[in-house]
């Protein structure tokens, strides 16, 4: 399906989507999901690395703040 360089970079970014949950203070996802008007199911999947569509991205971008530039900052 993806190469092992591609599961990688899938990883840091649903690594830095967890990252950005618990730096908001929520321990549970379910909670973030919850107050954040998105499918917990959803939101799992884009915290575990699968199902990623831009648009969700974009989602959890902007319930954080975040532009791109800010999110892929560091992320190789």
């Amino acid at each position: 399906m993806f190469t092992e360089p591609d599961e990688k970079r899938i990883k840091a970014i649903a690594d830095r989507i967890k990252e950005l949950r618990i730096q908001a203070g929520y321990s549970s996802y379910e909670q973030f999901a919850l107050k954040n008007d998105i499918q917990a199911k959803q939101y799992w999947r884009l915290e575990s690395g699968h199902n990623f569509t831009i648009s969700s991205l974009l989602r959890i971008l902007d319930v954080h703040k975040l532009t791109l530039e800010d999110f892929f900052r560091g992320l190789s």
